[in-house]
């Protein structure tokens, strides 16, 4: 079994209904993303996922969030780390099937969220 990883980064404002006061206010972050696929590679090919195609879909993905207010984007709830994860997850893996996991990451936070999908 392999799995392969490309990472991908998106800035973006968002606010908080809940938790601490300074998150109810309008703010932003810079967000980094692992997608990662995992399965058996092709055997003529010898790729599990072209690169460029992985690139591709997780761009279209990345174009959805970045300079976005995140409360604005369809279909992702809340914008939490765990929802933005499953959000990505299901975008990711619509376009690439073979998608297991999602992991984002705040590093000046010290904060990430990984979700993977069942």
């Amino acid at each position: 079994m392999i799995e392969l990883t490309q990472e991908f980064t998106f800035d973006a404002a968002h606010r908080l209904e809940a938790g601490a006061a300074e998150n109810r206010r309008l703010h932003g972050h810079s967000f980094y993303v692992e997608v990662t696929l995992r399965g058996e590679p092709d055997a003529k090919t010898g790729f599990l996922r072209d690169f460029g195609e992985v690139k591709d879909a997780l761009e279209r993905i990345r174009a959805e969030l970045d300079h976005q207010l995140l409360n604005e984007v369809a279909e992702l709830g809340a914008p939490t780390l765990e929802n933005i994860a499953r959000f990505i997850y299901r975008r990711a893996k619509a376009a690439m099937p073979n998608v297991c996991r999602v992991r984002i990451r705040r590093p000046t936070y010290g904060q990430s969220c990984t979700y993977e999908g069942g």
